[in-house]
């Protein structure tokens, strides 16, 4: 050890701090991050490990300007600090680690703070996925993001998919449901995305091998953007799948679900009750969450308390109170609408309905002076009543406590710029007659007399055809009668059958009188309801 070393071992013992050169000792390259290079090495220091709020530094003189200004700038961030003594020689073993720790440039952690100048710009440059295409090549991972982001907030996209491929990394968007491809990365520059995109979700860059979910926020003017990121190993690399949550494409009014004006009413009426359950049922990405924001936003009034638990919060909605699932905090969705009822509370939103308990207290609210909204996966309309059986729910309980059931699906709506007619072939008019004869005369259709129309191709949808989506719905009303069947346990069939008898219009049907006024093909019927 030579006499500076000894000097700085010296100082460690004056002021009873421990001491290390660093020799062998991990540095935490997240943790290096926490303080910038240039700052780092003003002050003499290092921040070598991080575990929540509790963090070591490592430094050469803690009564240094520069060091005592980052301490105090690290407490008041919440930090907890550790301090260490070390060599000139220590310290410099620190900040060569810093050529692995990606910096944070344009983007703050767990925050993008993008003016609202900035998104117009790059989104006045993209008005379709090829313009997105030939911006992509040759752009720095910070501007790449930047305006992968902005384009994916023009076009109208829900997910930004990198999915690696040996040499190239894929990336597509989500536009209406649809996956659409956008560009090949090379797997160096995708590498580098990995570590940004971690870095602003607040995830461990040094883990690659297990899966990882975090979240970050572009902060515009006027309205924050949550972004949810799930990384997945591979066998190429990490996938990296980024949902935009944008609050300005959520459908907040009943009359804009797609809902046929007969539908909408019972709704209505059924939303005007003070207790009772409306369950919505359908697969993932179905719009059932979409469906209950709707619902909210129709009952939603300075006389009523509207309380929701969901896992996760998607949209925040203003004058309702929103609480979200926390498992490992012991708030589940059974203990958080326990809770719930003990608040009072006319509405409940319960975002899904998994279990047995959750189930029972779901169903006993509503017969105890509540509206209560949730949903559940089940195929169709008809399976609400046995899945509920499946949980272990009594009919006895399930009967009374539900006021409708309903299903819902989302197909693409056929561009207006480019839709053109199509020729109605002797089987497809089979089909239509098939699935339309028995409710034509309802809905006042000549099945003599229909047109059809297909998908164009322009640059409004991204030569897709499909701009946007409508809901295909199928409902049914819990009536005296079908109280009775419910008591004696029935089948999907059964209860399809008892359901139609009284006038339920079926998901399918309901898609193919949406097609023959224009607004979706065939082909989307077949692909969603097939």
């Amino acid at each position: 050890m030579n006499r500076a070393d000894e000097d700085q071992q010296a100082l460690a013992s004056k002021l009873g701090l421990p001491f290390s050169d660093l020799k062998g000792k991990p540095i935490d390259t997240e943790a290096l991050a926490i303080v910038e290079e240039n700052i780092a090495r003003a002050g003499g220091l290092a921040v070598i490990y991080k575990q929540g709020s509790n963090t070591t530094l490592a430094l050469l003189d803690p009564d240094k300007e520069e060091a005592k200004q980052v301490l105090a700038g690290l407490k008041t961030k919440g930090y907890a600090i550790s301090i260490i003594i070390t060599t000139q020689r220590g310290i410099e073993r620190a900040w060569v680690r810093y050529k692995d720790v990606i910096k944070k440039e344009v983007f703050e952690i767990g925050a993008i703070k993008v003016s609202e100048e900035e998104i117009a710009n790059f989104q006045n440059q993209i008005k379709s996925i090829s313009d997105l295409k030939n911006k992509v090549a040759g752009l720095s991972v910070t501007k790449l993001l930047e305006i992968l982001l902005a384009g994916a907030l023009k076009i109208g996209a829900s997910d930004i998919h990198f999915e690696p491929q040996g040499q190239k990394t894929r990336l597509r968007y989500r536009l209406d449901g649809v996956l659409n491809d956008v560009a090949d990365i090379p797997s160096e520059e995708y590498k580098k995305i990995v570590s940004r995109v971690k870095v602003l979700s607040k995830l461990k860059i040094n883990v690659s091998d297990s899966p990882q979910d975090g979240r970050f926020t572009i902060h515009l003017s006027n309205v924050d953007i949550e972004i949810r990121v799930s990384v997945l190993p591979s066998e190429y690399g990490e996938t990296i799948v980024m949902r935009l949550l944008d609050p300005r494409t959520i459908r907040q009014q009943l009359e804009d679900l797609g809902m046929r004006p007969d539908l909408l009413e019972i709704v209505k009426e059924q939303l005007k009750k003070s207790t009772g359950a409306i369950l919505t049922t359908g697969p993932t990405g179905s719009g059932k969450t979409t469906s209950l924001y709707a619902f909210i936003q129709y009952v939603n009034s300075p006389d009523v308390k509207v309380i929701t638990i969901e896992d996760p919060i998607e949209y925040h909605i203003s004058s309702i109170s929103q609480t979200q699932v926390e498992p490992e905090k012991g708030y589940s969705f059974a203990t958080g609408l326990r809770a719930i009822v003990r608040q009072d509370p006319d509405i409940i939103l319960v975002g899904e309905i998994r279990d047995a308990e959750t189930a029972e207290i779901a169903l006993n609210a509503a017969l105890t002076g509540h509206l209560v909204l949730s949903t559940l996966h089940t195929n169709n309309a008809a399976g609400t009543i046995p899945r509920l059986i499946d949980l272990g729910i009594q009919a006895q309980t399930i009967a009374p406590a539900i006021t409708m059931a309903m299903a819902q699906r989302l197909v693409r709506k056929l561009c207006p710029s480019c839709k053109k007619e199509s020729i109605l072939s002797l089987e497809i008019m089979k089909k239509i007659e098939a699935h339309l004869s028995g409710i034509a005369k309802r809905y006042g259709i000549d099945l003599r007399n229909i047109k059809i129309f297909e998908a164009g191709k322009c640059d409004k949808c991204n030569q897709t055809g499909y701009l946007g989506r409508i809901g295909v719905y199928e409902a049914f009303l819990i009536t005296p009668d079908m109280q009775k069947l419910i008591l004696s346990s029935p089948s999907i069939p059964e209860i399809e059958a008892a359901a139609v008898e009284q006038g339920m219009v079926s998901m399918l049907q309901d898609g193919y009188l949406k097609m023959i006024e224009g607004l979706t093909t065939m082909e989307e019927i077949e692909r969603v309801l097939s």
